[in-house]
């Protein structure tokens, strides 16, 4: 290994301005979405961009501890527990609203599937609801689930079977009470 004066080294990237700008063009809009998702009947706009912004600014204090190629997972990972903050400072929270779907789709027929969407969601744990909706609405990968839920891949990918089956389980006795 050449260590002389002017050779390359391997040096980690800096996390400085022109990052942190990199990493708010790249992420921001899916942190306030994050947000707007979570937020009782998607909460203010104002209230997901205070938020989102609370997680920047987070990244941004503890920029040497967001890990390189793994920013979106750190924040996602960070935006859970600001908004556990934030519901902690407001009354109980139902499961946020579901998102849009196509036009094309009936109003009336949207408004009972999403109710009864909502109506099992809430039958789950709340670590159960969480893990779903990070992959669900949120897109994450098995490694990026794991990162943001501080276990290994195994684990995540372990978690995600368990909710999806207890998720089943769930809109079968919903399904069953309904045709009952």
């Amino acid at each position: 290994m050449d260590d002389s004066p002017g050779a390359p080294h391997d040096e980690p990237p800096q996390h400085d301005e022109a990052w942190f700008g990199a990493l708010f063009d790249a992420h921001s809009r899916a942190l306030y979405s994050y947000f707007v998702r979570r937020l009782p009947d998607g909460g203010r706009a104002s209230d997901a961009e205070d938020l989102a912004a609370e997680v920047l600014a987070t990244a941004w204090r503890r920029r040497d501890d967001v890990p390189d190629a793994a920013e979106l997972p750190w924040l996602y990972r960070t935006a859970g527990y600001v908004l556990a903050n934030h519901r902690r400072k407001m009354r109980a929270l139902p499961v946020a609203v579901v998102p849009d779907e196509p036009d094309d789709v009936d109003p009336a027929t949207l408004a009972v599937d999403d109710d009864a969407v909502r109506q099992v969601l809430s039958l789950l744990s709340p670590r159960d609801r969480r893990i779903l909706l990070l992959v669900a609405w949120d897109g994450l990968s098995g490694d990026d689930l794991a990162q943001v839920l501080g276990v290994s891949r195994g684990g995540a990918d372990a978690a995600l079977s368990r909710a999806r089956a207890r998720l089943r389980e769930a809109w079968d006795a919903h399904e069953q009470a309904v045709d009952a």
